[in-house]
């Protein structure tokens, strides 16, 4: 066995072993995977292996056709094929017009990945399957290269190739314990000896949190037991002349496709069990739970109801394994928060479809630093620290019991509520808040006009249209409160402060006492990696002179990451996390000074206190940092609060504002309203895929500035030219906003892809973004949006069309 190497990969899955191949395409051969036993022992090995194209967004497709690419010239190997049946089709069954309105956008969004799905009505669905009824049944998504692979002889491929190109597999090889060195290096120990490494793999399966724990860190996975069972021989399956299509059912909880001349049929029944949360024997190896039908009864007469063939076959295998899954369903794929060199893929639920390509990601952010997409929808940092085993237990049973049903836009389901909250929880509560979740923390969303009111869930804009309009009508006339939890602030301090900001924006940073700028950092290829705004805070008996950097509540873990990795040892800087110790009340309106005039002391004129301006003071009698920045388009402050005087300051704001029509408003009205300010969201917008020249940031770029991270490959791209630019578009529709995802045409050809959109109600038109071709981004140009199964004009306007001249915010 080596004993220096430059990977090491832990475990012989799925994961272990698409990692281990990716790497060496990606010219690293000096890699070795360690596995505990032998390969594909774990979940792999009783995976029902279904290898859809099927995502949630434009990434996981992405990687899903990797996948089914790489399956189908695996199966096609002279020297060793593996039985993959590609190519069988799949249908998603649908019994309402909202679940249709779903397809119809996944339909849109897939085509931006040249993946072509269909829409089907329930007779054509059945005709495509035979064996199912249409009975409360309305239509479905048709896939056409659904299929199903054999995983051992999957995993047994993609180790071959690996040891080919010069990587090793030591079986039999457990792992005892990891080290890492002062030079952020490692040693792996295992049984049989020790490996000295650079970077270190967890892909664990679920075992994750063994090797996790050998790291100091906690992964928000946990395992569920899953059953399906396989049947006898079906006559109709051995006369059709061709092989099942997959059907995957939301209406009855369960999926099957053709294995052999009968079908293999599982199930995600709501009284489901979680495996393992009191830790897992040594001697679990290839290995099941007990059958437990009973549990799955319920569902089974569902499956019955749909495929009244079943009711007349035997039943000779029942498989009960432990499948992971992660705190929202999706893998964990990239960089493990708060460890320098390591990395994991794991929580890979559906690990057997789409490892292949979620291992051609992981290997790509390991050797090149980033992926060629954006992966922050697989990031393992995109939790914040309140992701502990029993939320993320309560959670996994949640998406296991809606697992064929996906999230509606503004759909927040019920586990895990409430696991971050300030002191106005509450008290929004009270004032009838429906809140949506940002990072866990409980967010205002907008004011119900009733406790009863509940919107209908759909793709349409839904019963909240009017709620929100009113909010905005009222900060655009009046003055508006809202509350911005969870923002990401940091506090940096040190003598090499400004200096060490200078160095990772890629525009000019203020240095200046009592201002605030906004930037843009770039990661090393010379894309946007993140947004922040800087503010510096003066001397006073609250600190030293210091730096509040702030950016997205979901950036919490990422951007401490990013800093402390760009920290030189040469700099005194010092960066501290403040986020779970403040709260932000944003003031916004014309009316806003009036009301910060009355509850602080001082002078909040124009002239003292200007746009972009920094001040701390007090509300009341509650400590606070006011920071004069707007993302409504309307005069606005942050007031920054600590959290033991937020209700405090509320009060006071409250009281305050009485006199000059101050009512609450939330996170729907704010997205709205930075709509048509052409302001940007971070993840939405603000993509790894795309530069500053191409995302429209121009002025913040400086590039006669000193060096910075990014600049060389970023002046190397500015004289290639643009590959899409960001535009503002307005579409031809009053019913449904655009979504993101979804592809701009011209004619046949999609020449864009949607990032946001929303309704502008200050401006009455409904607005998106979108990158596109280049030669599509000129103001006027009219394209077609595939807007929930029909054409639609989408027309590029110039951005910020309310008050472009941003007059309200600097009043």
């Amino acid at each position: 066995m080596k004993t220096r190497t430059k990977v090491v990969v832990i475990g012989g899955g799925i994961a272990g072993c698409s990692t281990l191949y990716h790497l060496t395409q990606e010219g690293w051969s000096d890699v070795v995977l360690v596995e505990r036993n032998e390969l594909t022992s774990g979940t792999t090995w009783h995976s029902a292996a279904q290898v859809t194209n099927f995502g949630m967004n434009q990434t996981m497709v992405g990687l899903k056709t990797h996948s089914i690419n790489l399956y189908k010239e695996l199966a096609e190997d002279p020297e060793y094929p593996i039985n993959y049946h590609h190519g069988d089709g799949g249908i998603r069954l649908a019994n309402t017009e909202a679940q249709m309105q779903g397809y119809r956008h996944f339909a849109s969004m897939a085509r931006g990945m040249d993946v072509h799905f269909e829409v089907l009505d329930a007779e054509e669905c059945a005709r495509r399957h035979p064996l199912i009824s249409t009975d409360n049944m309305i239509g479905g998504l048709w896939d056409p290269l659904d299929g199903d692979i054999d995983p051992a002889q999957l995993c047994q491929a993609l180790a071959r190739r690996a040891r080919n190109a010069g990587a090793e597999v030591y079986r039999n090889t457990p792992v005892t314990a990891l080290t890492q060195h002062k030079d952020d290096t490692w040693t792996v120990h295992t049984e049989h000896g020790d490996i000295d490494c650079d970077i270190v793999v967890n892909a664990g399966g679920y075992r994750v949190n063994e090797v996790g724990a050998m790291m100091d860190v906690h992964h928000p996975v946990a395992s569920m037991e899953h059953q399906y069972f396989l049947t006898e021989d079906i006559p109709a399956i051995k006369d059709a002349g061709h092989r099942m299509p997959l059907i995957r059912c939301p209406i009855s909880d369960y999926y099957c496709r053709q294995e052999k001349n009968g079908l293999l049929v599982g199930f995600y029944e709501q009284d489901c069990k979680t495996w393992g949360m009191d830790g897992i024997d040594p001697n679990f190896v290839n290995a099941l739970c007990p059958d437990d039908l009973e549990r799955v009864m319920d569902v089974l007469e569902g499956a019955f109801a749909r495929m009244p063939a079943l009711a007349d076959v035997g039943i000779h295998t029942v498989v009960n394994g432990p499948i992971t899954y992660t705190i929202d369903g999706a893998p964990l794929v990239g960089p493990i928060p708060g460890k320098r060199n390591a990395f994991c893929i794991i929580g890979l639920r559906a690990g057997l479809g789409e490892g292949g390509g979620h291992g051609w990601l992981l290997a790509q952010q390991i050797v090149h630093g980033e992926a060629q997409y954006d992966t922050w929808c697989i990031d393992p940092r995109r939790f914040g620290v309140h992701t502990n085993f029993e939320l993320t237990a309560l959670k996994a049973i949640e998406d296991y019991q809606n697992e064929f049903r996906f999230h509606f836009p503004h759909e927040h389901r019920p586990a895990g509520r409430n696991a971050r909250t300030t002191p106005l929880t509450p008290v929004m509560a009270a004032e009838s808040a429906e809140f949506t979740v940002v990072n866990g923390w409980e967010r205002v969303d907008y004011i119900k006009p009733t406790p009863e009111f509940h919107p209908t869930l759909g793709f349409g804009f839904d019963e909240a249209f009017d709620v929100v309009a009113a909010e905005v009508k009222n900060v655009q006339e009046n003055v508006g409160l809202c509350e911005v939890n969870g923002f990401n602030r940091f506090e940096i301090t040190g003598a090499d402060r400004h200096r060490f900001l200078d160095r990772m924006f890629c525009g000019a940073v203020t240095k200046r006492d009592g201002r605030v700028g906004l930037g843009y950092l770039l990661n090393h290829h010379g894309m946007v990696k993140g947004e922040a705004t800087v503010a510096n805070i003066t001397a006073s008996d609250r600190g030293p002179e210091r730096v509040w950097y702030g950016s997205a509540a979901a950036s919490e873990l990422h951007d401490m990451d990013w800093l402390q990795t760009q920290l030189r040892a040469d700099e005194d800087v010092k960066i501290r996390s403040l986020t779970n110790d403040q709260t932000i009340l944003v003031l916004a309106g014309p009316k806003a000074r009036d009301v910060l005039s009355v509850c602080a002391r001082g002078d909040w004129s124009k002239q003292a206190f200007p746009w972009l301006s920094a001040r701390e003071c007090y509300i009341g009698y509650a400590p606070a940092t006011v920071l004069g920045v707007s993302f409504s388009g309307e005069l606005a402050y942050e007031i920054h609060v600590p959290n033991a005087s937020l209700y405090a300051a509320y009060l006071a704001l409250r009281e305050a504002g009485g006199a000059y029509g101050m009512e609450l408003f939330g996170a729907r009205a704010v997205d709205a309203m930075r709509m048509e300010k052409g302001f940007l969201h971070w993840k939405a917008d603000l993509l790894t895929e795309f530069d500053p020249f191409e995302t429209g940031l121009d002025r913040f770029v400086k590039l006669d500035k000193g060096d910075f991270v990014g600049k060389a490959a970023l002046i190397q791209r500015q004289e290639e030219g643009p590959r899409k630019k960001l535009v503002t578009f307005k579409i031809d529709a009053t019913h449904a906003p655009a979504y993101g995802g979804g592809s701009l045409m011209q004619g046949d050809e999609v020449v864009g892809t949607v990032t946001s959109g929303d309704w502008g109600h200050r401006t009455g038109l409904n607005l998106g973004y979108a990158f596109v071709e280049p030669d599509m981004a000129t103001e006027d140009n009219v394209m077609q949006l595939d807007h929930l199964g029909d054409l639609v004009d989408a027309t590029v306007i110039a951005s910020s069309p309310y008050d472009p001249n941003y007059s309200r915010m600097r009043s």
